[in-house]
């Protein structure tokens, strides 16, 4: 139990809210995984998706997904899903200005 109560001291916040909040620490990992990739594609779809052929896009969502898998261990001492909620949040932003300004000009 003590050794428990000293991983847990170490995780990043949202991480370790996922860890405690789930039973099941299996359940757990899997659901920090998905919260990863959605947040991932998210982000790439906000800041960084073109139109692309529908294999590119597999190809790019596969290795989208590996690179997912590491983040996850990562995930668990350093702050990776706040970082991807603080870049998503500021992509929206963008995305709403962008959005008004285009409406601004074409009204003038």
């Amino acid at each position: 139990m003590e050794e428990q109560q000293f991983v847990f001291g170490r995780m990043s916040s949202i991480s370790k809210f996922i860890y405690e909040a789930i039973p099941s620490y299996d359940i757990a990992g899997y659901v920090l995984f998905i919260t990863i990739f959605l947040l991932s594609v998210l982000v790439y779809k906000l800041g960084f998706a073109k139109k692309l052929r529908f294999a590119q896009n597999v190809v790019i969502y596969v290795f989208l997904f590996l690179g997912c898998l590491m983040l996850t261990f990562l995930a668990f001492f350093l702050p990776v899903v706040e970082g991807l909620i603080v870049a998503a949040l500021i992509l929206i932003i963008y995305k709403i200005r962008l959005r008004l300004e285009k409406k601004q000009s074409s009204t003038t």
